[in-house]
C-alpha cells in the first residue's frame, strides 16, 4: 500500500469544524532500540509529520518526559482521520514504525469534556 495523505484531505471535512467532522486518533509508542539507533528515524518522522501538515492533515507529534523533564517515556502522535483503518494506514507509513524500532498502539480518542475538540 502506498503511503499517502489523500484520504485525509481537508476538503473532505465538508466545511464543518474538524472536531465534529473527523475523529481523533492517538498513536502511543515506546522505543525498542537505543536513542542513537533511532535518531535518523526520528528525524525522518519529524519531516514526515511536517509534510503531512503542509498537505492539510491535522497531526501533531511529541515525546513524553518524566517528572524531571527527561525524555525516555516514548511518544504520542495525534491525528484526525475519517476512520480507524485510514489512521492505521497513515501510522504504518510513519518512518518510526517502518524502522521496526518502536512498539506502537493506535486508539481512537473521543473527547467528552474540555477544550480540545469539544463543541
Amino acid at each position: 500500500m502506498a503511503c499517502t495523505a489523500a484520504s485525509l484531505r481537508p476538503e473532505q471535512h465538508g466545511g464543518r469544524p474538524r472536531s465534529l467532522a473527523v475523529p481523533w486518533f492517538v498513536k502511543q509508542e515506546t522505543f525498542l532500540r537505543p536513542y542513537a539507533a533511532m535518531k535518523p528515524h526520528l528525524e525522518a518522522h519529524r519531516l514526515w509529520v511536517e509534510q503531512l501538515r503542509q498537505k492539510g492533515v491535522v497531526i501533531s507529534s511529541g515525546y513524553l518526559v518524566d517528572g524531571e523533564g527527561q525524555p525516555g517515556g516514548g511518544g504520542l502522535l495525534l491525528v484526525e482521520a475519517p476512520s480507524y483503518a485510514e489512521a492505521e494506514a497513515l501510522v504504518k507509513c510513519d518512518p518510526m514504525v517502518i524502522s521496526g524500532g518502536v512498539h506502537w498502539r493506535l486508539q481512537q480518542w473521543r473527547p467528552a469534556v474540555g477544550d480540545l475538540g469539544v463543541r
